[in-house]
């Protein structure tokens, strides 16, 4: 592990949540009052779940300036956006619908389109958004795959080599749908990675992925390296347990 990255190992999930809630709730403060404004994307998958729920509850939503919060999302199912396994729809029903954030504030990835229509379109939301400005988010949060997977960036597909495209469609052979990711030089840009790992079967691949020889084409998550940025990861104990 180099040293732009720091490992955070909790008892639980729930403490594992709390301090992300309170990293989230720091940084958020740091970027306003650094650049006026602070821009995260979120993650799918369902550990980041209890973190939606805290962010959304009487303890932290009053803590974050959600006037100047900027919402995307790294990667997205290419299905109907009231699809549970929509990831923006997963957010909205626990956070962003409790929250008083406007709507111009909140850039889901588009899922009316074809796949390379809908990567295009986002890709060109992004650039609208970020305008002359380098495309560098105050905070990207990932989650990994037991096959080391992180975003939609999957093991052997052709997306783990774009540089040329901010996001890109890919199709997941395994999962057997399309879906619409961030690419790696993007997420790279970051000035901070979150990654979020629970459970005992994460166990192995938390590991492999940290200590073991880099093979991002097996292991995708091993790309994801800050250039500038920061990288965190948050595991609770049954995670990391294999050290």
């Amino acid at each position: 592990m180099n040293a732009k990255n720091t490992l955070k190992v909790f008892e639980t999930p729930d403490l594992m949540s709390e301090a992300v809630a309170e990293f989230i709730v720091g940084l958020a403060a740091e970027s306003i009052a650094a650049r006026g404004k602070f821009t995260i994307a979120l993650s799918g998958g369902n550990t980041p779940g209890k973190l939606y729920s805290l962010l959304a509850s009487a303890l932290f939503k009053d803590r974050i300036y959600w006037q100047k919060t900027f919402i995307f999302w790294g990667d997205e199912r290419c299905v109907p956006a009231d699809d549970d396994r929509n990831n923006a729809h997963q957010a909205r029903l626990l956070l962003l619908d409790k929250i008083d954030i406007p709507s111009a504030n909140v850039y889901p990835i588009p899922v009316d389109l074809s796949p390379a229509e809908a990567a295009k379109k986002y890709e060109e939301t992004l650039k609208g958004f970020w305008g002359k400005d380098r495309a560098c988010f105050d905070l990207i949060l990932l989650g990994l795959g037991d096959n080391g997977h992180t975003a939609s960036l999957f093991p052997h597909t052709p997306v783990l080599k774009e540089t040329n495209h901010w996001v890109k469609e890919v199709y997941v052979d395994e999962q057997k749908e399309w879906r619409i990711t961030m690419t790696v030089p993007l997420i790279n840009q970051a000035r901070n990675l979150a990654f979020l790992v629970s459970g005992k079967e994460k166990a192995n691949i938390l590991q492999t992925v940290l200590h073991r020889t880099f093979q991002p084409d097996l292991y995708p998550a091993q790309l994801i390296q800050p250039g500038m940025g920061e990288l965190f990861w948050f595991a609770d104990k049954a995670a990391a347990s294999q050290g």
